[in-house]
């Protein structure tokens, strides 16, 4: 039983219980399969949130200890914003003009650069393919590509790093703009989605903007 247990990453107590507990995602579940909710998460996603949200919390103690004050940007807009404006906003603090995005010379490099410059807002960034040092724990991009733990002091974005690297960058943004909403989330981000909840593609069109301006695509071709 004890190996059970260790297999299946469940504590031993648990298989005494009568019948499994229903684990519920700790921050809202934005995820979608043909526009229905996901079941039940994996022992792997669970920990990898809970994880996160302890980094988390170390984080904000330590800016708390240094006086740091809450980001103007956290929790500033709500979905009725327009999407293009809010964008625009992302776009300038992260000084992520089109004309230099040219000196990114690969995706790695524009994944890179993105880490480093929402990282200076304030916002920790974490990229991981698995479950803290587990590689046997490899996380899923079917299951969730990111999620946001929105905090007015210390937010935090999770990206898997399983996913490919657009993917990867895309999603970042994403999240991003679920902490521009002061909302956590658990997202699927996908930049095609046609359905799915209010918060969600409200993100994608953020997201979509803050990559690929409509008014300079317009100007280019």
């Amino acid at each position: 039983m004890e190996k059970f247990a260790s297999d299946t990453h469940t504590p031993l107590g648990l298989l005494f219980l009568p019948e499994p507990p229903d684990e519920q995602v700790p921050i809202p579940d934005m995820r979608t399969i043909g526009n229905a909710g996901v079941a039940r998460p994996s022992a792997d996603l669970l920990d990898m949130i809970y994880l996160c949200q302890d980094r988390q919390e170390w984080s904000r103690a330590h800016a708390l200890a240094h006086g740091f004050t809450p980001l103007d940007f956290a929790g500033s807009v709500t979905t009725s914003d327009r999407p293009d404006l809010v964008a625009d906003h992302i776009r300038s603090l992260l000084n992520l003009d089109v004309g230099g995005r040219a000196a990114f010379s690969k995706r790695e490099e524009a994944r890179r650069q993105l880490i480093e410059r929402i990282e200076d807002l304030g916002v920790l960034v974490m990229v991981s393919g698995i479950v803290g040092a587990s590689t046997r724990r490899v996380l899923r991009t079917e299951e969730f590509r990111g999620f946001a733990l929105a905090d007015p002091i210390a937010p935090l974005i999770f990206i898997n790093g399983t996913d490919v690297k657009a993917a990867q960058i895309f999603t970042m943004i994403h999240e991003l703009a679920h902490i521009w909403l002061g909302e956590s989330a658990l997202s699927d981000a996908a930049v095609n989605a046609q359905q799915g909840k209010k918060a969600e593609l409200w993100c994608n069109r953020v997201a979509t903007e803050v990559l690929v301006p409509q008014a300079a695509l317009r100007t280019d071709y």
